[in-house]
């Protein structure tokens, strides 16, 4: 297929770009580079005779129109999001902007083009969201697809917003829409203000660790590239108007992943004194959801699919491919855009 990839210089959307690559597909990069962009990340594949890149905001319905009719997408997986909560706290406005008002205009065009070419039976736009539009849960329980939404941060109220216009072009339009929501991605190309990638930079400069209130909240974790693999199989696989929930079945605390990252480090990088001294706890942030876990049964029942990394395979590999990779994420903090977390001084 030829695919328009929304945000494919992001973590995600970057992913998904060199797998449908390597596995044949035409892919259209269509990228604003905000702040957490970086074509560094799709360098891998940037002079394939199956890649082009686009510059251009989702907002933006001209750039998308002569988009769709100079490039005929088969697809179009959207992934261009503002995704950090604690930036949606601060400033929900640009998350509005972005995942609402973005999600409608690329939702018109892509009917607009749709439309003109004789709706073909073909076409497919798959919507990528998460599960914080399910709110929170307690000590047991998973997210299904049946889950009522139940936003409680300005991100995960856009991306709720986001989904519901993406079912309503299905129903009202007819447009041929999929749905996913994922759980908590990690892996390479993480921008370095996310959880992860986080405790992994500030142990290695020996600062403190920062970890939210007494670190229990609880988040299911999904390795990036199992991720990407979920979400072509949904594009070419997954059933019209359905939504399929994508999870790593790798539950955890916060602290434990800030532990288990700190005797990971111990291993490969030892220092003068055990990395997890460095931890430190800060005040909560606003609205912090106790713990999000999802029930993959959907997709591992109608297509077929499962994670295929473990959490430990999975923190090592990033662990490795931090310490392998320093040249990307100091070029990125040197642009100056990883901001602090929310209750740590800047």
């Amino acid at each position: 297929m030829k695919i328009l990839v929304t945000g494919g210089a992001g973590f995600i959307g970057s992913a998904v770009v060199r797998l449908a690559i390597a596995r044949g597909h035409q892919v259209v990069n269509l990228d604003a580079l905000t702040y957490a962009a970086c074509l560094d990340n799709v360098k891998s594949v940037a002079d394939h005779p199956n890649y082009c890149f686009e510059h251009a905001d989702i907002r933006d319905r001209a750039a998308l129109d002569r988009i769709f009719a100079a490039h005929a997408p088969d697809a179009v997986m959207h992934l261009a999001a503002e995704s950090h909560v604690d930036r949606s706290i601060d400033g929900p406005g640009a998350f509005i902007e972005t995942n609402v008002v973005g999600t409608y205009t690329l939702l018109e065009a892509a009917r607009g083009f749709w439309g003109a070419a004789g709706r073909p039976d073909g076409f497919r736009f798959h919507h990528i969201s998460t599960d914080e539009v399910f709110g929170s849960l307690g000590a047991t329980g998973q997210f299904t697809e049946t889950t009522p939404y139940a936003p409680n941060s300005p991100y995960s109220a856009s991306k709720a917003a986001s989904d519901h216009l993406v079912r309503a072009w299905g129903e009202t339009y007819g447009l041929p829409i999929v749905l996913t929501n994922c759980s908590n991605n990690y892996g390479p190309y993480h921008f370095p203000e996310k959880l992860i990638p986080l405790v992994i930079l500030k142990a290695l400069r020996g600062q403190d660790i920062p970890v939210y209130g007494a670190g229990e909240n609880v988040r299911d974790w999904l390795y990036v590239e199992d991720h990407a693999d979920a979400l072509l199989l949904v594009l070419e696989k997954g059933a019209l108007g359905r939504s399929y929930n994508i999870g790593g079945e790798n539950e955890a605390r916060n602290i434990d992943i800030v532990q288990m990252l700190c005797a990971i480090l111990d291993e490969t990088r030892p220092g003068g004194r055990p990395y997890a001294d460095q931890i430190t706890f800060v005040a909560d942030r606003p609205g912090h959801d106790m713990r999000y876990a999802i029930d993959p049964a959907r997709i591992v029942q109608e297509l077929g699919w499962r994670p295929s990394v473990t959490l430990e395979q999975g923190l090592r590999r990033t662990v490795e491919w931090y310490l392998q990779n320093q040249p990307w994420w100091t070029a990125l903090e040197a642009r100056g855009t990883v901001g602090a977390r929310l209750g740590i001084p800047a």
